[in-house]
C-alpha cells in the first residue's frame, strides 16, 4: 500500500514540475496608443440665409461636382429645425458649433437690448481689442459674449492646441463664432478698405499670405464685370419676373431687374461685394489660399476650416428668395462649390476630409409675392407696436417711457420707471399682453417669465425656453402670423421666427467615413456638433445639449 502511495506521490510532483517548465515565462510589453481615426480635415459650410428647399428647387439646374455632389455623395438629415428663437445670424453660427442655444450660450441674437449696460449690444463687440489689417474699426471684435465654448475649441483641446482652426466670412459673426475663442485666426471682410482683417484677439499682424491676397484687390476686379445673369434670362423659370416693385434696388438704379451696373463701385465702395455673388466667390477663393498657404490636413492632426458664405443672405434680404437674383447667386455658388471640392480633392485628398454645409436660417416669401398668389401675408413694423404699447402705458397707467424699446419680437421694459410708480409689474405686463393679442399681426403675446403656465404647442414653448436668456432677454416674446413680416421698408425681406420658412435649414455630411442616404427623422442644429464630436472621438463643447445623428455614427 505504502509504496502505491508513494508512486502516486512520485508521478504528481512529475507532473507538477513539468507543466511549470513548459509556462512560459511573461513578456513585458511596452503598449503604445494607436493613432485615433480622424479625418485630416474638417470643414464646415455654413449659407447664411439658405431654406432647405433650395436643394431641391434649384437640383435640376446645379452641377454634378457641387450641390449635385453633395446631395448624391452625402448623407443629408432632411428635416432638421432650429430649435430656438430667433432664427438669426448669430444664433445660428453659435448653435452650429457650439451645439447650445440662447438661453446657454448668451447669443441672444444679432444685437440685443443689455439692461446691465444700458445699452444695445452687438454679438461679438469688443472694444478692448484692436483692427488688424485696416485702419477702421471692424476689428473690434472678438467671441468674448460667447459663453460657452465650440467645436472647434474642443478640437483643439483635444490635440493639445496642435490641430489649426482658420474661420473665414465676409460677416465678423460669421467668422469669429464658429473659429471659437482659440481660433489660430478669424478673418472677415472690412467694407472701408476692402481687405480681408481679423483682431488682436487673434494676432498682432495678418500673414504675408493675406497681406499679398489684399494687395490684389479682388473686389475690384469683381465689380469690373458687373452683374448679369449666369444663364439666358429665359431660362429662370423657377423664379418671379424680372422686375417687381418689391424687389430691393442697388442705389441709382430705376428698376431692381438684371442686368446690374457695378463698375461704379470700383475704388469707391468695398462694402458692395457682400451685396453680390461674386462676395461668395470671393470668400470661398480666400478660403482654398488658406488651406494651400496654412498647409491644412497636410499631417495627422485634424485641422478645421469653417467657412460661411454671407452674400446670399445679402441678396436675399434686398430681393426675397423668389428673385431671379437668388436664383442666380445659388446657381454661382454651386460652381464656387465644385471649385472647392476640387480643390480639396487635390489638396487633402478626397476621403481624407469631413464637410458639412447647413444654414443659420431660412428666409420669409415677401408678402406680396404670396398676395399677388391669394396666400394671407402682410407687412407690418415693430415700431408701430412699440407707440401702441407706450400709448397704453400713458394712458391706462400714467407711465411714460416705460418701455425700452421693441426689438427681436420682444417687449422690454424699463423695470426702474415701474417700480418708482409703484406698481405691480404682473399687472403692467398683463395689460400689455391682453393689448398686444388685440394687435392684427400679432398670433400671441407670450409672458417670458411664465412660459410653463402658457398654452402653446409644446414645439413652440421649446424653442422660447431655449430662446430665453434670463439676463439678456426681454419680458415679452411676441409670435406674429406666419407669413407676416416686420419691416418699415416696401421692398425686401427677411427673417427670425419659428415657422418652417426660417427654422428648416438644409444639413449635408459628405466625405470621410461618410455613406450616402437620407434621413427624415426630426434633428435639430444642436445636433451638428453633438455628430461632429462623436465622428472626431472628442468632447462634445460644454454647453451642447444636441444629440449625435446615429444614422451616420453607428
Amino acid at each position: 500500500m505504502r509504496k502505491i502511495l508513494l508512486l502516486v506521490v512520485l508521478i504528481s510532483t512529475f507532473n507538477q514540475i513539468h507543466a511549470q517548465k513548459s509556462i512560459k515565462p511573461k513578456t513585458t510589453v511596452t503598449q503604445y496608443p494607436k493613432t485615433v481615426d480622424r479625418p485630416k480635415l474638417v470643414v464646415g459650410f455654413v449659407v447664411d440665409q439658405m431654406r432647405w428647399d433650395y436643394l431641391y428647387r434649384f437640383y435640376d439646374r446645379f452641377s454634378n461636382g457641387g450641390f449635385r455632389r453633395l446631395i448624391n455623395e452625402g448623407f443629408s438629415a432632411e428635416n432638421t429645425l432650429i430649435p430656438y428663437l430667433p432664427t438669426q445670424t448669430a444664433c445660428g453660427h453659435a448653435c452650429i458649433y457650439t451645439g447650445s442655444v440662447p438661453a446657454l450660450n448668451g447669443i441672444v441674437a444679432n444685437s440685443w437690448y443689455d439692461s446691465m449696460v444700458g445699452r444695445d449690444v452687438y454679438c461679438v463687440e469688443d472694444k478692448s481689442q484692436k483692427t488688424v489689417g485696416s485702419t477702421s474699426n471692424a476689428g473690434l471684435m472678438s467671441p468674448k459674449n460667447l459663453q460657452v465654448n465650440t467645436i472647434t475649441d474642443e478640437l483643439r483641446i483635444a490635440t493639445n492646441f496642435q490641430a489649426k482652426v482658420i474661420s473665414i466670412s465676409l460677416k465678423d459673426r460669421g467668422s469669429i463664432l464658429p473659429g471659437g475663442h482659440s481660433a489660430n485666426a478669424a478673418y472677415w471682410h472690412d467694407g472701408l478698405s476692402g481687405n480681408w482683417i481679423t483682431s488682436t484677439h487673434y494676432m498682432d499682424k495678418l500673414p504675408n499670405w493675406v497681406n499679398e491676397a489684399n494687395a490684389k484687390r479682388e473686389g475690384d476686379k469683381f465689380f469690373a464685370n458687373d452683374w448679369n445673369t449666369l444663364y439666358p434670362i429665359e431660362t429662370y423659370v423657377s423664379s418671379d419676373s424680372n422686375n417687381v416693385a418689391y424687389e430691393g434696388r442697388f442705389k441709382d438704379e430705376t428698376e431692381s431687374s438684371f442686368p446690374h451696373k457695378t463698375k461704379q463701385y470700383i475704388g469707391k465702395n468695398n462694402e458692395m461685394i457682400k451685396s453680390l455673388p461674386y462676395g461668395n466667390t470671393m470668400t470661398i477663393d480666400f478660403a482654398k489660399l488658406a488651406v494651400e498657404k496654412e498647409e491644412l490636413g497636410k499631417d495627422n492632426i485634424t485641422d478645421f476650416l469653417a467657412i460661411s458664405c454671407s452674400a446670399t443672405d445679402y441678396v436675399g434680404h434686398q430681393f426675397g428668395p423668389n428673385s431671379i437674383e437668388i436664383e442666380d447667386t445659388y446657381l454661382r455658388l454651386d460652381k464656387d462649390l465644385e471649385g472647392l471640392f476640387n480643390h480639396l480633392d487635390k489638396t487633402v485628398g478626397k476621403g481624407n476630409y469631413l464637410f458639412f454645409i447647413s444654414a443659420d436660417h431660412g428666409v420669409a416669401h415677401a408678402p406680396e409675392f404670396l398676395a399677388k398668389n391669394k396666400i394671407p401675408a402682410e407687412r407690418f413694423t415693430s415700431r408701430a407696436l412699440y407707440r401702441s404699447l407706450d400709448t397704453l402705458m400713458q394712458q391706462k397707467f400714467q407711465l411714460k417711457k416705460s418701455i425700452v424699446t421693441v426689438t427681436n419680437d420682444q417687449v422690454i421694459f424699463d423695470h426702474e420707471v415701474i417700480e418708482n410708480s409703484k406698481l405691480d409689474f404682473t399687472m403692467v405686463k398683463n395689460a400689455a399682453i391682453n393689448h398686444l393679442k388685440k394687435q392684427k399681426s400679432v398670433s400671441n403675446a407670450i409672458d417670458l417669465t411664465n412660459l410653463y403656465n402658457t398654452t402653446i404647442p409644446a414645439e413652440l414653448k421649446t424653442r422660447l425656453e431655449n430662446g430665453y436668456n434670463p439676463k439678456l432677454s426681454g419680458d415679452i416674446q411676441i409670435i406674429n402670423h406666419a407669413a407676416w413680416y416686420n419691416s418699415s421698408s416696401p421692398s425686401g425681406i427677411g427673417h427670425g421666427g419659428w415657422y418652417n420658412y426660417d427654422s428648416h435649414i438644409p444639413l449635408i455630411f459628405m466625405g470621410w467615413n461618410i455613406k450616402p442616404g437620407k434621413t427624415s427623422k426630426q434633428y435639430y442644429m444642436t445636433d451638428i456638433t453633438a455628430t461632429l464630436a462623436t465622428m472626431l472621438r472628442i468632447q462634445m463643447p460644454n454647453g451642447s445639449i444636441g444629440n449625435p445623428i446615429t444614422e451616420i455614427t453607428k
